[in-house]
């Protein structure tokens, strides 16, 4: 069975990796005023951050269409896909599952099967889980095989960022439980997480120094940890995460780029660790 995986930009995998592993990334839209980009095709994150700090006003962002994954599906089963796996970000924080679910129901009832999966996770806390899924695809593995093996990563995925602010993701409306930190935003580098999908509070350290050794320290009571794979927004926080990290855990540490459309909702300065643990 050709099994095909789609995912969209804010999975924040490697262009060439992604290119590499056959899979299928449907880009958002981010707008800066009039002018309209695709993330990660017409907008790298170098040119992103730097416009994002020079600009007046707060980009806004555009998830695809219902027929942006409709002519993608169609496409791989143009090419001879069997079954598709379309994996995609909390449905609490986007409408691209609703759109994706949407743009698979719009295709002739006798298209190939295609599983829609929220992974109620976000950035690098969902790429490991789609790149396990490309491998699987390619070694043969079914469609129910692929899914469930995903369904089990993200269950033992978790995200912590730290922000400079949340001003940026209040503005963006993305902030959920985490709108009680927001008193003390100014005098705190605040620690983020997801919970069932939804950004909530975790700490709230005075420097960035410390809110890297506290994830550090969250990130070691998590139990036997499988890998660590961080996003940043510039080289600096990265390094500086990944070395506080290298504390607890001795492994690589793939670093990629956050994309422009989380970007806007966290701000430059922003650096998350995504920790894959055992159970």
């Amino acid at each position: 069975m050709a099994v095909r995986i789609v995912t969209y930009s804010t999975a924040d995998i490697p262009r060439e990796q992604g290119e590499d592993l056959g899979i299928t990334v449907v880009p958002l839209t981010v707008f800066f005023g009039n002018e309209a980009y695709l993330d990660g095709v017409d907008l790298d994150s170098e040119t992103f951050y730097a416009k994002l700090q020079t600009s007046k006003d707060l980009p806004r962002t555009s998830q695809p269409s219902p027929a942006a994954f409709q002519e993608a599906y169609q496409r791989l089963i143009d090419e001879g896909a069997d079954a598709i796996l379309s994996i995609h970000l909390s449905s609490k924080l986007s409408g691209t599952y609703q759109s994706a679910c949407t743009g698979r129901d719009s295709l002739p009832e006798d298209a190939k099967k295609i599983e829609v999966i929220d992974s109620q996770n976000i950035s690098v806390s969902m790429s490991p889980a789609i790149m396990q899924a490309a491998e699987e695809a390619r070694q043969g593995l079914s469609l129910e095989e692929i899914k469930a093996h995903v369904l089990e990563k993200l269950s033992h995925t978790h995200i912590l960022a730290v922000l400079d602010t949340l001003e940026f993701i209040r503005r963006g409306g993305r902030i959920g439980a985490a709108s009680a930190l927001l008193g003390t935003m100014l005098s705190f580098k605040p620690i983020i997480s997801l919970k069932d999908g939804e950004v909530v509070p975790a700490e709230r350290p005075r420097t960035r120094s410390k809110a890297y050794e506290r994830v550090a320290q969250l990130t070691k009571e998590m139990g036997k940890i499988e890998q660590i794979i961080i996003a940043e927004t510039n080289d600096e926080v990265g390094q500086q995460l990944a070395q506080a990290l290298k504390a607890v855990y001795p492994g690589k540490i793939p670093i990629h780029k956050l994309g422009a459309v989380l970007g806007t909702h966290t701000g430059p300065g922003a650096a998350a660790v995504a920790i894959i643990t055992a159970s």
